[in-house]
């Protein structure tokens, strides 16, 4: 399998109102590394797994709406715990939505995997692996 991964960040406020969270229940902030890895079986002609230009710029698009934003304040986050697992499966889903949607151009169709994992320190990250 080969892979192109590629990096940005964002920066939330969130709550995470459960008992289990301890301090972090109350509203506080986060940066997050997001790295997103793009697999396909093959190359293209131009020895390319994926654009990595295009992949670069649609991780960026995908993570802009969050960027600087409460989480909580965000109709589609209500009632849900925004924890890094959850987010990261909320990114993927973006993704591939953006992804099936032409948003890698031709490429983006020999794509059989995506993990996008957010790193919330340096002790400490998540992701969400899955098929395309």
């Amino acid at each position: 399998m080969f892979a192109v991964e590629v990096r940005d960040h964002m920066m939330i406020a969130h709550s995470l109102p459960r008992p289990v969270f301890g301090p972090a229940q109350g509203m506080h902030g986060a940066t997050f590394v997001v790295d997103a890895a793009f697999f396909t079986e093959d190359l293209d002609a131009d020895g390319l797994a994926v654009d990595i230009g295009l992949a670069s710029t649609l991780l960026k698009a995908v993570l802009e709406p969050l960027n600087y934003q409460n989480l909580d304040a965000i109709e589609a986050f209500r009632g849900k715990v925004t924890t890094t697992e959850f987010l990261a499966k909320h990114l993927f889903d973006r993704l591939a939505d953006e992804i099936a949607a032409g948003a890698l151009g031709d490429g983006g169709g020999r794509i059989r995997r995506l993990k996008v994992s957010l790193e919330e320190s340096h002790v400490a990250r998540a992701w969400y692996e899955g098929a395309l």
